[in-house]
């Protein structure tokens, strides 16, 4: 039950972190000459730092297994992103963007996860 509570907190920590870099971001594109060209990997540097914080902010109460929680948390932010996109846009598909969002967030929720366990 433990686990569930932690990995839960995580994804919520890590959707919350989200929203509130692309707001700021949003923000900054929309009062300054930075270039449209740069959304794409924007929303990839921000999903890592999101899951990262919200892996490791999950896992810090954890005594163990930081890699598997950590890739859970990872794994379902990018399931929920996902479904959001698919609900939102009609036209949604997976595509070279998807995969290396999903590795990513898996990757970053492992090392969160690893970094939340061992932090004392």
């Amino acid at each position: 039950m433990e686990t569930s509570k932690s990995i839960a907190k995580g994804v919520g920590i890590s959707l919350i972190t989200t929203f509130i870099l692309l707001m700021i971001f949003s923000i900054l594109l929309t009062y300054t000459n930075i270039n449209e060209s740069t959304i794409t990997p924007v929303i990839i540097v921000v999903t890592a730092i999101s899951i990262l914080i919200g892996s490791s902010i999950g896992n810090m109460k954890m005594q163990k297994n930081g890699i598997l929680n950590g890739g859970l948390v990872g794994g379902l932010y990018i399931l929920i992103l996902y479904l959001i996109s698919s609900l939102l846009n009609w036209n949604f598909g997976l595509n070279a963007q998807s995969i290396i969002m999903t590795v990513v967030g898996v990757i970053f929720g492992i090392f969160g996860g690893i970094v939340g366990v061992n932090k004392k």
